[in-house]
This record gives C-alpha cells, structure tokens and sequence, in this order.
C-alpha cells in the first residue's frame, strides 16, 4: 500500500490562502506516495490527528523563519515571516519527531526542521558570509548552479550514490548552528550549510536546495524522494487503548507543546 505523505504549506497573509508549488505533489506521485497537503493551524489538538494517517512529513519551502524563535533580534535583510505557518510546522517536526515518522526538509523546510530541535539560522547569507556564492539562482528552477560536498559517511551520500552533487538553490537564509542530535552532511564551497540528518533517526534529513524541481531530470533527487517515500512505508501505526484513543504521550500529549 502506498504511503501517505503530509505536506506542509505556505500561507498568503494578505488574501489568506494557503498554496503550494505542484512539483512537492508531483515528486511524491513519482516516488510512489500519496501526497496530503497539510495546512497550517494554530492548535496541537489540530495536529495529532494528522499523524494518525501520514506516514512520512515533507516540510516544504517558501519564506522566512522568524529569529525569536531562536532567541535573535531581526536583522536587515530579513524577508516576510508568517508566525502561524511557524508554529505550526514546529509542532508537526516535535510530532513526527516522537512518533519516529521520516521526515525531509526542503529549504526552508530545513530551517524549520532545525530550528524546532533547538538550532539557529543565518538571517540573511550575504550579511554573514564572506564572499558567498549565489544562493539565489537566476535559472530555471529545475537547472543546477553550484557544487555541493557531502560527507561519504552520511545517510544522504548512501542514498544519492555520491559525495558530492550539483543543485539547484533558491534561498537567502541558511543554518548557522546545528541542533543537538544532527550534524552536517553537506556543504557548498562558500561554507554554507547544504544538509543535516538526524543521527538516531532512521530518515530524518533536511536539505537546502529543491531536489522536487529536479526529479524529472535528475537521477540523484529520484533517489531522495524513492529512499524518503520507502522510509514512510516502515512506520507503524500508532498504538492505540482498547477505548480506541492513541496512547498518551502521541502527537497530541503534553510533549508536543512548544
């Protein structure tokens, strides 16, 4: 049976709406999940029963993540933030985080991944980093512009076949200090964090380029999205009483809260 992937979305603040690019749908299709897109709420009690049926979280791109949430003031260079899609996706990664379900972080989808597990993020790349590349491409989406080194020992360079890889990079932000649990599994030649993976975690892997516009074309981001839906198939269901409910301490227990 296939598996059913969530995911995230963003949100227009102005004509409050919520919207997603269809290469996300698209690549979890080819991968041969389901996709559920997974709009954003305001209450854990709104996010528990998500998880009675996702077997895989796919956090996805859009736009900045706001710096209190790392305890840091706005800098220049700081884009839209939205609190609510903020909060939100912190709650699905300390959900999934607990019930063990695969998750794969997509640029911003990273920062979020990394900053819902007490990590930081770098504002504005051009502001902190000396001489940086352009992490901004002025490309087709779907086109490769810059180098990226992957550590051979990663879960990442197992499932792409490679120790290094060219991608596509559409981002202004990036992570700065890792969360404790993960380290870093890739990196572009300017020092720029490319991707993270959880050590304890079967597939829990964030990167900062958008391996969804890539999957028709390239053969590494079919790998990714293979290797992510194949993960979401190993989860179980969640435990539940003889009264029918999930057991306590689920996405819906206290452990969720921020």
């Amino acid at each position: 049976m296939k598996p059913l992937i969530g995911i995230s979305c963003s949100f227009n603040q102005k004509d409050e709406r919520f919207f997603l690019p269809e290469a996300y749908v698209e690549a979890v299709i080819k991968a041969r999940g389901i996709p559920l897109i997974l709009p954003g709420s305001g209450s854990i009690k709104a996010v528990a029963p998500y998880f009675r049926a996702i077997k895989g979280l796919l956090l996805a791109g859009g736009g900045d993540v706001d710096p209190g949430l790392f305890n840091e003031e706005p800098l220049p260079g700081l884009g839209e933030v939205t609190p609510d899609r903020d909060r939100f996706e912190i709650m699905l990664v300390k959900a999934a985080m607990h019930r063990k379900v695969p998750i794969l972080g997509i640029c911003r989808g990273i920062q979020v991944l990394n900053v819902a597990c007490g990590g930081s993020v770098i504002q504005h790349i051009p502001a902190e980093i000396e001489d940086p590349l352009k992490h901004s491409q002025s490309a087709p989406r779907w086109h490769s512009t810059h180098q990226v080194t992957i550590n051979k020992e990663s879960r990442l360079a197992g499932i792409m076949k490679c120790s290094s890889a060219r991608v596509n990079s559409f981002h202004h932000q990036a992570v700065r200090s890792v969360a404790p649990g993960f380290e870093v599994t890739a990196r572009s030649s300017d020092g720029v964090i490319e991707a993270i993976e959880h050590r304890d975690s079967p597939f829990v892997i964030g990167v900062q380029w958008h391996p969804e516009c890539m999957v028709s074309r390239d053969r590494k981001s079919r790998l990714l999205f293979r290797a992510f839906v194949e993960a979401a198939l190993s989860v179980k269901q969640p435990e539940k009483t003889a009264a029918g409910k999930t057991e306590k301490g689920g996405a819906g227990g206290k452990s969720g809260k921020k």
